[in-house]
This record gives structure tokens, C-alpha cells and sequence, in this order.
């Protein structure tokens, strides 16, 4: 039997496996059967801690529910560095994962302060499939072109600005875009609505999961995508289904920084061999 913890971050939810001192093999099949919600435990992502390198406190793998290995997972970030510090007793780790290194605070109450990095706008780094503006992309769905901008946040985002966030189509247009030939690895997509300069009430449709209550590099990609097109300041809080999230654009550096919250929900055991190979 093999130890996890059940982690949400506001209701973005992982099933995190401790692998700093045994290694654990992770396969699709495997993630998919344990991410199912029915037949195993239940998650949007699993999430591997392994050794550090590099200066790194731990290096961090991300399996989403379809059980497709992706670069990098906001909410699991802060899940994870507050089971670290805590562990620890540190006030800050810094983490590494294929989106890059990130580094982690304590921001007291609970809440916990990631530095995501440098968003990234160049059609290459995202990538898409042709060279094209990222601020303002003009994507062709069902005959009708659909306006959007395109973040690299550690993970690739196309952010839709819409009028009415309760009403967007997030379930009819997510997946279509998440899957649109424009984007070759495939794509988070986030629909946004402008509240105020500081406000932001955002809906998001995962690469390999759907629906989610919440996307923490998704909210990053955000602020930076208004803030690039002049509808909001560098510091913003951006409201999910699943709570509220506190980001700042640094001017000092162009670094991301997101302020949130960590929760272990349970811990758990299971056999890993009967989730498959």
C-alpha cells in the first residue's frame, strides 16, 4: 500500500504522492484510473513529489485526470509548499517542474505566495501553430472568428474577455479550443470578465480535465493577458468558482506572483498495481 494525501486549493483538487525516498512509477493508464472520481480516488491532477536538484527543495510531476503529463499546476504548487513548510518548518521552498522553478512563501493566515515566473507571449513559446499576435488572436470556430489573447504560464492559456462570465459558453467552446488545430500541445482556455481594475470573475475549462473550480496559472495568464490589453492593473484579484486569488504582476522583474490558499482534505493508502501499469 502506497501513502497519499487528497489536497485542494480552492476546490482544485489532487491526489500527491510522496516520492522524495521510493520512486513511484506513473504511467497514463495508471494517473487516469486514479483520477477517476468513481472507480478510483478522485482528482482534477496527481502530483509527484521527487528529490530536489539543482538547490530545489522537491521537483513536482503533474498527471491531469486524462492522464497526460503537463508542465506546471498553480493551485497543487501551493498545496504542496504548504505541506513542505509545514513539514519542515521552513517559510519558504522552492519547487521545480517542467514550467520551470518556483519559488514559495508563507503568506500567513494559511495562505501561501507563489513567484510563477515570467509570462510568456511569443507564438513559439505557447506554442501555436503559426506564427500570429498573442495579444489580440483571431481564432476560427464554426465559421465565426473568436477573439483571444495567449499566455505562456508555465502551462499554455488562451484567455477570452466576455461581458457575462456566468453565461459564457465554457462547456461548448472550451473544449473545442482547448483541442483547435491553432494549438499543437492543446490549450487551457479561461473566460474572464472585467469587474474593475482590480476585480476579475474568471471560468475555466483544463486541458485534460474539463470544468475545473479553479486554475491557479490559468488566473496568472489572466492578469497578465488584461493587463496587457489596458483593463487592469498589475495587481488584481481574480474571483474562480472555487474562491479567490490574489496576483501580482511584479514591474520590478515581470514575475507572477500568486497568493492563495492550500488545504489537505485527507490522508489515504492504496494499491497502486490495481490501478494498472
Amino acid at each position: 500500500m502506497i501513502p497519499f494525501r487528497k489536497m485542494q486549493g480552492l476546490g482544485n483538487d489532487f491526489v500527491v504522492f510522496d516520492a522524495r525516498h521510493n520512486a513511484i512509477a506513473m504511467t497514463t493508464r495508471r494517473a487516469r484510473a486514479i483520477a477517476d472520481r468513481h472507480f478510483g480516488v478522485g482528482c482534477d491532477t496527481l502530483v509527484l513529489i521527487e528529490p530536489g536538484k539543482a538547490g530545489a527543495d522537491a521537483v513536482l510531476r503533474f498527471f491531469n485526470a486524462d492522464g497526460g503529463e503537463v508542465e506546471s499546476c498553480g493551485n497543487a504548487t501551493r498545496c504542496i509548499a504548504r505541506f513542505l513548510m509545514d513539514e519542515q518548518g521552513l517559510s519558504q521552498v522552492k519547487l521545480d517542474s517542467q514550467g520551470g522553478p518556483l519559488l514559495c512563501s508563507d503568506a500567513g493566515n494559511g495562505l501561501v505566495t507563489v513567484d510563477v515566473g515570467v509570462p510568456k507571449f511569443d507564438w513559439r513559446d505557447i506554442p501555436l501553430s503559426h506564427a500570429a499576435d498573442t495579444e489580440k488572436l483571431a481564432i476560427p470556430v464554426n465559421g465565426t472568428d473568436i477573439t483571444a489573447a495567449a499566455v505562456l504560464m508555465g502551462n499554455p492559456h488562451c484567455v477570452l474577455f466576455v461581458e457575462d462570465v456566468e453565461n459564457a459558453p465554457v462547456t461548448e467552446l472550451g473544449p473545442k479550443l482547448e483541442t483547435h488545430a491553432f494549438f499543437p500541445t492543446r490549450i487551457n482556455v479561461e473566460f474572464a470578465q472585467i469587474i474593475d481594475r482590480s476585480h476579475i470573475r474568471m471560468r475555466v475549462w483544463e486541458r485534460g480535465i474539463g470544468v475545473t473550480l479553479a486554475c491557479g496559472t490559468g488566473a496568472c495568464a489572466t492578469a497578465a493577458a488584461a493587463f496587457r490589453r489596458g483593463l487592469a492593473g498589475r495587481k488584481v484579484e481574480v474571483e474562480l468558482d472555487g474562491g479567490k486569488l490574489q496576483l501580482e504582476w511584479r514591474e520590478s522583474d515581470g514575475h507572477m506572483l500568486m497568493t492563495g490558499p492550500g488545504t489537505l482534505v485527507f490522508l489515504g493508502q492504496l494499491d497502486l498495481d490495481a490501478y494498472g501499469h
